[in-house]
């Protein structure tokens, strides 16, 4: 079949056809001052022969290939290499330990694992464990148990495969970030990712012209589906290895950048530089600039404030999904909408809602209830686990797990997690309310709400504060503060220290209710 929209693959086959010269993809890893280009032909000529090298070796339709890389060009000619074998891709978070990774492989059962050399000791110390694997792929120094991805891809010729993918079929494995437990394996189709390239075009509106500078993970559905917006139109895409104001500008300045996608902390990184005149706008062309968004976790509504204070004419969005819904876009805040922020917006293009109670029966407006999505980006199911699946989706809907409430113009705000919802005194506490009083506070760079035992009260909320470098707060300062809250909602335990958060920004809470519970080493109120 030939048609350019059965399955991403043939995206790249075409842009690749009508633009072989253009470049497609920039690396710049600016700790080490380089920088690499490919254009829409070597990339996917580069595709094509690593899906001869899978094929050579056996791999065949629905086979499962893990892909623990870091973000560089290779990882995207590897996944795509993958995808036009009709194998499906598990790309793994770099930072899941060795037991992680064998985790992974036991539910998915792989044939084969590529990764990069910076993990082979983490594949090694499993290699013994995992029997369906019948070849190791090393991008970089391989080990001696494994091939080079180079000089196989070298070796191999750039003629297409001649096998039949539809829209239908399975194309991935993604294993959640694991902020909730152990990571659930969500199985997407083709026609989940072909929804992803239209959502994202159509609410960013990219054209052939345009650049995106991609930061986060590219294991995770949220970074790659918003170059996917890029990647159907064929513009440019710029890889950028490490996080840094001034990385950022850099990249944004000599590249041409026109969109971004960015976490919480590091729009707060780059506004503490510019407030402190560290950096300065007026030495990076950033006329171009036209899109900055945000997603993967709550945004402060002052933290866009102070962003269009430095930046008055540029667009922003906000961008809300999970990888069920395949990446970001099932609701999305919209450009023009800044009156708004702080709620997670409307359905995106071609997506519906519902806000239902515990008996699925949908509330009125302004009622808290679970968020549920439906729409062409819907995962298929999670693999190997039908009681999770029927749980999750119900009627073609996703019950996403979010509590959230919709206003009286129909924008949806999302109050918590339904996991997270402290429950004190038999008062139901938001966490996500109570962060974002606290970003309001200007000495405050981020801040977790928790749920901690108590005897009396059955949970009471504790809250633990990462000040702004060079700024004080004092616990008295806090309660003081914090008297603009309604006293039920008000934390009983005040820490002070790091607010951990996953490659993909969110708040690792779990970790925190381990770290502070039962301890005795906060402010108590």
């Amino acid at each position: 079949m030939s048609d350019i929209y059965i399955h991403i693959g043939e995206i790249l086959a075409r842009n690749a056809r009508m633009y072989p010269d253009d470049v497609a993809l920039i690396e710049r890893i600016p700790a080490e001052k380089k920088r690499f280009e490919v254009t829409w032909k070597q990339f996917d000529d580069k595709a094509n022969q690593f899906s001869n090298v899978l094929a050579k070796k056996g791999v065949k339709k629905g086979d499962k290939i893990v892909h623990f890389m870091m973000n560089s060009i290779d990882w995207l000619a590897a996944y795509f290499g993958m995808v036009r074998t009709g194998a499906w891709v598990v790309p793994l978070n770099f930072r899941f330990t060795a037991e992680d990774v064998k985790y992974c492989c036991d539910v998915a059962e792989p044939t084969v694992i590529v990764f990069d050399e910076e993990f082979a000791g983490r594949i090694e110390a499993i290699k013994g464990q995992l029997p369906t694997v019948k070849s190791y792929i090393c991008v970089g120094n391989p080990p001696s148990f494994a091939e080079s991805f180079a000089k196989l891809v070298d070796a191999a010729p750039a003629t297409p495969l001649n096998v039949e993918i539809n829209s239908n079929d399975e194309c991935g494995l993604y294993f959640t970030s694991g902020t909730t437990g152990q990571p659930k394996p969500i199985l997407l189709t083709h026609e989940n990712m072909l929804c992803a390239c239209i959502t994202e075009n159509a609410h960013h509106r990219q054209t052939k012209d345009d650049c995106f500078i991609l930061i986060p993970p590219l294991y995770h559905t949220g970074a790659k589906m918003h170059w996917f917006g890029s990647f159907i139109v064929g513009a440019r895409g710029v890889l950028l290895k490490g996080v840094s104001p001034e990385w950022t500008l850099e990249a944004i300045s000599e590249e041409g950048g026109t969109h971004i996608f960015l976490l919480v902390p590091w729009a707060q990184d780059i506004l503490l530089k510019l407030d402190s005149g560290e950096i300065k706008l007026s030495n990076y062309k950033l006329d171009q600039w036209r899109l900055m968004h945000i997603g993967a976790q709550p945004v402060p509504p002052a933290l866009i404030k102070h962003w269009k204070s430095y930046f008055p004419g540029m667009d922003y969005d906000t961008n809300f999904g999970l990888s069920e819904s395949t990446g970001p876009g099932c609701v999305h805040l919209g450009t023009g909408n800044e009156h708004k922020i702080g709620a997670i917006g409307i359905p995106g293009f071609n997506w519906e809602f519902k806000v239902v109670d515990e008996n699925s029966k949908i509330v009125k407006k302004g009622e808290p209830g679970e968020l549920c999505v439906r729409g062409n980006g819907v995962m298929r199911e999670y693999y190997k686990n039908p009681e999770a699946t029927a749980k999750a989706l119900i009627d073609g809907w996703l019950y996403t797990g979010d509590m959230a409430k919709v206003d009286e113009d129909g924008f949806i705000w999302l109050v918590d997690r339904k996991k997270d919802i402290i429950i004190t005194g038999g008062e139901n506490v938001f966490p996500v309310e109570i962060e974002d009083f606290f970003h309001t506070n200007p000495n405050i760079k981020d801040a977790a709400a928790i749920g901690l035992p108590d005897e009396r009260l059955g949970e009471i909320v504790a809250v633990i504060i990462e000040v702004i470098p060079g700024k004080t707060l004092t616990a008295e300062e806090v309660m003081k503060f914090c008297e603009a809250l309604p006293k039920y909602k008000r934390p009983r335990k005040i820490f002070f220290g790091e607010v951990p958060r996953n490659p993909t920004g969110k708040i690792e809470k779990p970790k925190l209710r381990k770290k502070y519970s039962g301890m005795e080493q906060a402010f108590k109120v």
